[in-house]
């Protein structure tokens, strides 16, 4: 199983991207899929998570702003990634995992299934 990252890029503070990710495979075998983002010397961070039947989960720092869909169609999952900070800057990754639930929540829980990342810059 391969996942493909596209859709990184230098954009101006403000601006937005929409971030890609496409399966080799049929997308619905993964009880969840993900985005994660680094930066140089920081551990990996979970930004955006989508289960199998769309519930969906962000990290504090992009609520409002980000938004993860999914189109099995495909076999692709997407992040729209709006009003864009300098602090947005990494390389960001995604992930094929599951969903822990508990009191109606999900815990996102990574596999090994990375995509090879892509870089998004947010800089003037």
């Amino acid at each position: 199983v391969q996942l493909q990252a596209s859709g990184g890029g230098l954009v101006p503070p403000g601006g937005s991207l929409k971030l890609s990710c496409t399966a080799s495979t049929n997308i619905l075998r993964f009880n969840a899929v993900s985005w994660f983002r680094q930066v140089p010397g920081l551990q990996r961070e979970l930004v955006a998570a989508i289960t199998s039947d769309r519930h969906t989960k962000y990290v504090d720092s992009v609520k409002g702003r980000f938004g993860i869909s999914r189109d099995n169609a495909i076999n692709t999952v997407y992040l729209q990634m709006n009003s864009l900070k300098p602090e947005d800057t990494a390389v960001y990754y995604c992930n094929a995992g599951n969903p822990h639930w508990s009191s109606g929540s999900f815990t996102y829980i990574p596999s090994s299934t990375w995509g090879q990342g892509t870089q998004v810059t947010v800089s003037s």
